[in-house]
């Protein structure tokens, strides 16, 4: 019972990370337009994500445009792309995993051992998902919070901090947390099942052993 509360419980973690990770990969909302100063522009937003950039206006519908080109994007917004791409293919690989590994799937067969080698490849797998989504969020937040400080940055240049940061965060946490439940659910049948085979070996060699020491004492007392 307690077993399949844990897989439960991890598999739980791993899918609202891997939703959270396939939100913030399509979300705009990783830069957001920096209300500060006197130069406040209430009717107008402007959201920029890793594919398109977004204007919102009060009243108006909001418009969106993706990128012309690759290189309209900065250092970190790049490379946040890729790796985003990268961890959503292993969000979903670790979430199909961990299905297989479960007690009630029969298709890998009714192994113990086995489960547990493919929950403990899952979990690796979560938790190197989580590390992967926490690398471009910290690297675009830290870019943000940068240029927000730097006095040669205009106004109207400076961003804050969009709702994708505080999702991939939350994201990133589930995802390793996930990964961690299962690979000390792996940890845990591996203790259980060499403690119930060491009782075994040690009961089976003492009735191996036990008649022959019988029978060597019997035939000396009654030669003596």
């Amino acid at each position: 019972m307690a077993a399949s509360a844990l897989q439960i419980a991890g598999l739980t973690l791993g899918s609202i990370g891997m939703a959270g990770t396939f939100a913030i990969t399509g979300m705009p909302q990783w830069r957001v337009s920096a209300f500060i100063e006197n130069n406040i522009v209430v009717f107008e937003t402007l959201w920029e994500g890793l594919w398109m950039d977004c204007i919102r206006q009060s009243n108006i519908r909001m418009q969106c445009k993706v990128y012309d080109s690759l290189l309209a994007l900065s250092p970190d917004l790049q490379a946040s792309r890729g790796l985003m791409c990268v961890a959503s293919v292993l969000a979903f690989f670790a979430f199909m995993i961990t299905i297989l590994g479960m007690n009630c799937v029969q298709c890998t067969g009714d192994n113990k051992r086995v489960k547990g080698y493919i929950l403990l490849a899952a979990g690796i797998t979560f938790i190197l998902t989580g590390i992967i989504v926490l690398i471009p969020v910290c690297w675009v937040a830290n870019s943000i919070i940068r240029d927000f400080y730097n006095p040669m940055v205009t106004v109207a240049q400076k961003r804050e901090l969009g709702e994708a940061i505080y999702i991939g965060w939350a994201s990133a946490f589930c995802l390793v947390a996930g990964g961690a439940i299962l690979c000390c659910f792996c940890r845990n049948e591996k203790t259980r099942s060499y403690r119930y085979s060491v009782p075994s070996q040690h009961a089976s060699y003492k009735t191996h052993h036990m008649p022959r020491q019988t029978e060597s004492s019997y035939s000396k007392s009654q030669y003596v």
